[in-house]
């Protein structure tokens, strides 16, 4: 819900959102519905775009200001959503952490890997709760395709095939790497949802078609290892028009016991190789989806003290996953996940401002072991 005297819940999370942009506008309007959060603030270097926003949902005093912690202390909110661009988010998230703010901040955790790593160890110094939405996370075919894979058993290869041709407009045609940066993260993710296990090692082509109109290489195979042997491969393309999948891609996976399909859509399937083998069956549906059920796992987070999916140490070896498979592209050879992880490291340390960030980054004697994987 949106501003004071609105009805909900008595005890609804209080909270200033910073970034009045697009997504911005989506994440507001996900708030209007909720009865868990009430909006008291809006933040945004340009404050008439964050009066716009307001007015058109019908709360022009609403708060605003350019500042999120100024804002949260004025209106007295007790957490921050960060819908900034990627490159605002650590310094947002760092200013709330350590003003005492628990932050839900949009994907990517960072711009980099280097700056998410700061932000892990911000959240491990200012014990406060970074959670970064992943929001396909939250797609209930997406758990029942899951479920699906636990009934065949070991998975040898996933598979996602990705094709639509979209004209943004704007910064993603600019981009050198539009595909991988910006959309891979959410297949990327899924994929570890999906394996239960974590990346070891990536080889990846990208390329540009001739009709692209895309400045960056908008194509792109990466053929990812992952702990235990079970290979995923991503295969995708923003400048394929015709014949387009769903965002969330196209889905096989094949297992031990039979292939299970999922277009991404609609509900998943399963083919069992033994005719007398038991079809595995979908659990129980989620309740929630997309940024929605972001919103509404941080809120059972905050209020129950456990720790969600999407927590920033959780989360951050989606984003390796991108840096792992530029980095391949740029160079051709197959890249380890440990070496850009240790690289992206080094580089937290050497850029980190806030002694104390620094000095807990510094006390990692691994950062897989620092990031629970």
């Amino acid at each position: 819900m949106i501003g004071a005297g609105s009805t909900g819940r008595d005890d609804a999370l209080q909270v200033v959102q910073v970034g009045a942009g697009a997504m911005g506008g989506a994440w507001l309007s996900v708030v209007a519905e909720s009865d868990e959060v009430e909006l008291v603030g809006l933040v945004d270097l340009d404050l008439d775009a964050a009066r716009r926003q307001l007015a058109e949902r019908g709360h022009p005093d609403l708060a605003v200001g350019t500042d999120a912690v100024a804002l949260a202390v004025e209106t007295g909110a007790t957490a921050v959503l960060d819908i900034t661009v990627p490159g605002a988010h650590h310094p947002v998230t760092t200013a709330a952490l350590f003003a005492g703010l628990p932050v839900l901040g949009e994907k990517p955790c960072a711009a980099t890997l280097a700056q998410s790593l700061s932000l892990v160890a911000a959240a491990e110094v200012s014990q406060r709760l970074f959670m970064v939405s992943q929001s396909r996370r939250w797609n209930p075919q997406l758990w029942a395709y899951r479920d699906l894979l636990r009934g065949l058993g070991a998975v040898g290869l996933l598979q996602t095939d990705f094709y639509k041709a979209p004209h943004f407009g704007g910064f993603r045609d600019e981009m050198a790497h539009p595909l991988l940066v910006d959309m891979a993260i959410h297949q990327f993710d899924m994929a570890r949802f999906l394996l239960g296990t974590e990346p070891v090692s990536v080889s990846c082509e990208e390329w540009n078609p001739s009709w692209s109109w895309y400045a960056g290489d908008a194509s792109a195979t990466a053929v990812f290892e992952f702990t235990g042997g079970a290979r995923y491969v991503f295969t995708g393309s923003w400048c394929a028009p015709g014949a387009e999948t769903s965002w969330n891609g196209a889905w096989r996976a094949g297992a031990e016991k039979g292939s299970a399909l999922w277009d991404g859509d609609h509900e998943p399937t399963v083919d069992v190789a033994d005719e007398g083998a038991a079809v595995p069956e979908p659990g129980a549906r989620l309740p929630h989806d997309g940024i929605a059920g972001s919103l509404a796992v941080f809120v059972d987070a905050l209020r129950t003290g456990t720790t969600p999916q999407g927590e920033v140490h959780e989360n951050v070896l989606s984003l390796a996953m991108v840096e792992a498979a530029v980095q391949s592209a740029a160079t051709g050879a197959r890249v380890a996940l440990d070496d850009v992880l240790t690289a992206a490291w080094e580089q937290a340390v050497a850029d980190e401002r806030r002694d104390d960030v620094r000095e807990q980054l510094r006390s990692w004697t691994s950062v897989r072991g620092a990031l629970g994987a």
